[in-house]
């Protein structure tokens, strides 16, 4: 299927396959399709190996496509060669979900950031120190802090070192794989926070994964919801939250806590049951059939189609 429009980032039909040896194929990502327009958040949820992360990582050119395209700004990015592929890694970077392992632990702070700054030859001497001080104002650490190694800062601090460096090279785009869940619930607020300033003041357009929905809400402007390598539905972000059409949906909408004691008593709850199948060997028909409680016929052998379901609400379920 393809959308209608001008987009800064499009993906059309991605797939992303493992082989995993004995002749078995993981399908990580498969037939995917979602866009992503200038200066807002496109909010990915879903359980742990779903793919979101995967997709991710094609997005910046970490992974190369099994099939599919990723297209910026109307240019497929795994086509580009040479000037053209390093001004694409200019204009997109990644934060990663762990600030800890995602820092190189022989270099200092200094390093870490003024290491795009060098390779992309953005500025030198006196000017290149600069920009790094401010690169570390901008997040909300100081010059102090530009001679230390990672294992010194705490794990909201080293995210924000990981922050300052995507940054660092003046990005489009950013894709934010996970980047709260290593992080004290006390930090991931700040950090939240601290991306929606970034957004506003520099123009920068998000891919936010994550499988927290409650901060999902708060930081995106539309929602996908990923399901073994597919997505299941993608709406605006209160249209998501106020109208679940999925039923897998329903389920992680249901799961959120609510802050009211009666009122999280007394609210039925979707259970899941069941297991997630394996991507090595998915079922035929709908991928989420052995855990809906909706299921009909069809849903056995037919997988059902992306499509919109009315005012740019996609879903993929027979039951719309």
């Amino acid at each position: 299927m393809g959308f209608e429009g001008n987009y800064l980032l499009e993906v059309k039909n991605l797939k992303k396959y493992f082989d995993v040896g004995y002749g078995q194929t993981l399908k990580a990502v498969d037939n995917v399709n979602f866009f992503i327009r200038e200066g807002e958040t496109l909010g990915l949820v879903g359980e742990s190996g779903c793919g979101k992360s995967t997709t991710g990582r094609v997005l910046v050119r970490l992974y190369e496509p099994t099939d599919g395209e990723v297209l910026f700004e109307g240019e497929n990015v795994h086509r580009l060669k040479g000037r053209a592929a390093r001004d694409f890694c200019k204009k997109a970077q990644m934060i990663f979900q762990d600030p800890y392992a995602s820092l190189d632990p022989r270099m200092t702070v200094r390093d870490i950031i003024g290491e795009g700054i060098d390779i992309h030859n953005l500025y030198k001497g006196k000017e290149r120190v600069q920009r790094i001080y401010e690169l570390l104002n901008i997040v909300g650490l100081n010059k102090e802090h530009a001679d230390r190694y990672p294992h010194e800062f705490s794990g909201g601090q080293r995210q924000r070192i990981g922050i300052a460096r995507a940054l660092a090279i003046e990005p489009k785009f950013i894709v934010c794989d996970e980047p709260i869940s290593a992080l004290d619930v006390s930090i991931q607020a700040q950090i939240i926070n601290l991306l929606i300033t970034l957004q506003q003041e520099l123009k920068l357009t998000y891919l936010f994964i994550a499988h927290d929905l409650r901060m999902v809400k708060h930081i995106s402007d539309r929602v996908a919801v990923m399901y073994l390598g597919n997505i299941v539905e993608l709406a605006e972000s209160l249209e998501l939250y106020d109208n679940p059409l999925h039923p897998y949906t329903k389920a992680l909408i249901s799961a959120i806590p609510i802050a009211d004691p009666k009122l999280e008593r007394s609210r039925q709850r979707l259970l899941l049951e069941g297991d997630v199948p394996s991507p090595i060997n998915p079922p035929q028909g709908c991928l989420f059939k052995k855990r809906c409680s909706f299921k009909k016929p069809i849903c056995e052998e037919v997988k059902p189609e992306f499509k919109d379901a009315g005012g740019e609400h996609f879903i993929a379920c027979h039951l719309y």
